[in-house]
């Protein structure tokens, strides 16, 4: 059976690097060039997930992708916004897995207090775009010969989201210690196994 669950560095981190390795080595998708492994996965999963809901999906103790927040801006004005992403297991495409974890992920960002979310995709990319479109994300802007890798130039287009509207005083985010032990918290991070395509 297919679940939806808090990711764990010291458990996941290497079948995370595995998900990734591919898309660092053939696409654009990534600009990363060199594939961290599973020590360097640990390292940044550790990092991110002391604020940021950071999850996986998990089918016969295999993981078949991951989606987490992450800081937008080092600034602490930008406290509120979180930059999403999700990566698929190459073999597990068409699964429902992206919008699955998608879905578990927008939710928890939205209880743990962030305003808005962004989704930062190289173009063209297609399946990337009409998932962050199908959960509502409009494009924001756009910058032009952004990226260069493996001999080509790509623009890069900011996806928004609305999750909470500002108010004149913001409370401070809700850590992941705060809120993963609450029946709300952990029911929402399985609320995206209802696109699941596995049993």
């Amino acid at each position: 059976m297919a679940v939806i669950r808090l990711a764990d560095p010291k458990r996941d981190a290497r079948q995370v690097a595995a998900i990734y390795y591919p898309y660092v080595i053939n696409t654009p998708i990534t600009f990363e060039t060199t594939p961290p492994d599973g020590t360097e996965m640990y390292r940044r999963m550790k990092k991110v997930s002391k604020t940021y809901t950071s999850l996986v999906c998990e089918h016969e103790n295999e993981l078949m992708g991951y989606s987490y927040g992450s800081k937008f801006r080092d600034r602490s004005a930008y406290d509120w916004i979180v930059e999403t992403t999700v990566y698929v297991r190459e073999a597990a495409h068409g699964l429902g897995i992206g919008k699955a974890l998608y879905a578990s992920l927008l939710e928890c960002l939205k209880l743990q207090g962030f305003t808005s979310a962004y989704g930062v995709i190289a173009l063209p990319n297609n399946p990337s775009v009409s998932l962050h479109e199908h959960f509502g994300f409009t494009e924001d802007y756009l910058m032009t010969s952004a990226g260069y890798k493996d001999g080509q130039w790509y623009d890069v287009g900011f996806w928004r989201l609305n999750l909470n509207n500002p108010t004149e005083i913001m409370t401070p985010i809700n850590l992941i210690d705060e809120v993963k032990g609450t029946s709300t918290f952990t029911k929402t991070v399985t609320y995206g196994e209802q696109f699941l395509k596995l049993s």
